[in-house]
């Protein structure tokens, strides 16, 4: 399950597009934290801290005990804005979370065992059709990845999510459909069997 980490920030009294442009001037984030029905609280985080856990990915989708002057509140990242050409992160809205509250959130997909795949040792390729998967989560117990094991199949197979084992508490936010995560798909050029290779090791001999 993903560690819950911890960020320190400090209130903001100015808001606007003024005031956020100065915020980060300074080395800071602005953010805001909303929900729980209490009022949104603006605030700054160091941009440092912020930017790093983003790179390591550990900033969407996770939660988080937020400090503001001494007041902790347990928040996940809504909606994490980036510069379009830089691509760190320029404002942040954190949603305030109850205690037991269930969270949708997007976990990424790790596919192991390639090697014990028959069909892509004969030259199949993985189709990735999902590389994250939505997912209803108590806030405490969110996934950091969810696993597809690879062992057995061949070309033509396909991994639903009905195939993945999912963490007790944790559901798939689509629930009209079993979705497809991957498929073992043939190479374009195709893929012989071992008949077809005797066959032409065979036809190889007789013209000698």
């Amino acid at each position: 399950m993903s560690e819950i980490g911890t960020l320190v920030a400090q209130p903001r009294d100015r808001v606007g597009k003024g005031s956020s442009r100065a915020a980060r001037r300074a080395g800071l984030v602005p953010a805001v934290i909303y929900g729980l029905g209490k009022p949104p609280v603006s605030i700054t985080l160091p941009f440092n801290i912020v930017n790093n856990e983003m790179k390591k990915g550990r900033l969407a989708g996770h939660l988080f005990n937020l400090d503001v002057d001494g007041t902790v509140e347990r928040v996940i990242p809504r909606d994490i804005q980036v510069d379009v050409v830089m691509d760190f992160p320029i404002h942040i809205d954190f949603l305030r979370l109850a205690k037991d509250a269930k969270v949708e959130v997007e976990v990424p997909v790790h596919f192991r065992n390639e090697e014990a795949s028959p069909g892509l040792k004969r030259g199949g390729v993985l189709n990735i059709v999902r590389h994250d998967v939505a997912l209803i989560c108590p806030a405490e117990h969110i996934p950091e990845s969810i696993d597809v094991d690879l062992t057995g199949l061949d070309i033509g197979d396909a991994v639903h999510i009905t195939n993945i084992k999912l963490p007790e508490g944790v559901t798939p936010a689509i629930t009209d459909r079993d979705f497809t995560i991957a498929t073992i798909a043939a190479p374009s050029g195709g893929v012989g069997d071992e008949s077809d290779e005797e066959a032409a090791e065979e036809t190889e001999g007789e013209g000698e």
